[in-house]
């Protein structure tokens, strides 16, 4: 493990920032996305370090509301859909996606920016793919942009706003030029970049048979799991 960039971090936490992603990260994946839940122990290391650094926040999938409900610590700030709530040209896009998704006969998450097609209940995941292929060639017919993840099609905008973007947006409003970047899947490595150029950066990648070989290529280091993340930033804390 790279002790000497989270000493760095951990050295001056008024000019530094963690910044996380949600679903597989602070909270264990779970069959359905209405039933994750951070731990307990999870927020009071959250908590803690509000208290310390001067910027904790959370740039999740969900809706920002959501992740804030989900994530549950006072001080943390929540930016969702992937980045896609801070670029206003998103709001635009609502109806065309709305659109798309009353088109589509598969259960949808439905999000105020995006949607999200989900297989991981599906009694035949490989039969779930192909014809979630589709859907995705269908979208980009329609001039949306697909994106898969852990077992999920996300149908987004044609806007280059990421999470990579919003990391960014969200360092320079504070000025900070340290942070860490924590996250599972292929939307995380947009989140990665958007350390690129940083006094200190610390990209932690949580790995699993899911995740892009990417993520832990991309990362400075490499946990297993949530769990082992928090004890990653309790040290920190």
């Amino acid at each position: 493990m790279d002790t000497e960039r989270l000493l760095a971090l951990a050295e001056r936490p008024d000019a530094a920032a963690i910044l996380l992603d949600v679903d597989g990260t602070l909270a264990p994946i779970v069959p359905r996305p209405e039933d994750a839940v951070v731990p307990d122990e999870t927020r009071a290391v959250l908590a803690r370090l509000v208290a310390r650094y001067a910027l904790v926040a959370c740039v999740s999938g969900r809706a920002g509301d959501e992740a804030a409900e989900l994530v549950g610590v006072a001080g943390v700030v929540c930016v969702g859909e992937h980045g896609l709530e801070l670029d206003p040209r998103a709001v635009e896009w609502a109806p065309r996606i709305e659109e798309f998704a009353d088109s589509v006969d598969w259960p949808a998450e439905r999000k105020r920016l995006t949607v999200a097609f989900h297989w991981r209940t599906a009694e035949d995941e490989r039969a779930a793919v192909a014809e979630l292929r589709r859907v995705a060639d269908r979208a980009a017919a329609a001039g949306l942009r697909p994106r898969w993840g852990r077992k999920v099609l996300e149908v987004r905008p044609p806007i280059d706003a990421d999470k990579g973007t919003a990391v960014r947006a969200l360092l320079d409003e504070r000025g900070l030029r340290r942070a860490l970047y924590a996250g599972d899947d292929t939307t995380d490595l947009d989140g990665f970049r958007g350390l690129d150029g940083l006094e200190v950066a610390v990209r932690v990648a949580i790995v699993s048979d899911e995740a892009p070989n990417e993520l832990g290529t991309a990362a400075d280091l490499v946990v297993g799991s949530p769990a082992a993340l928090l004890d990653l930033l309790r040290r920190l804390a």
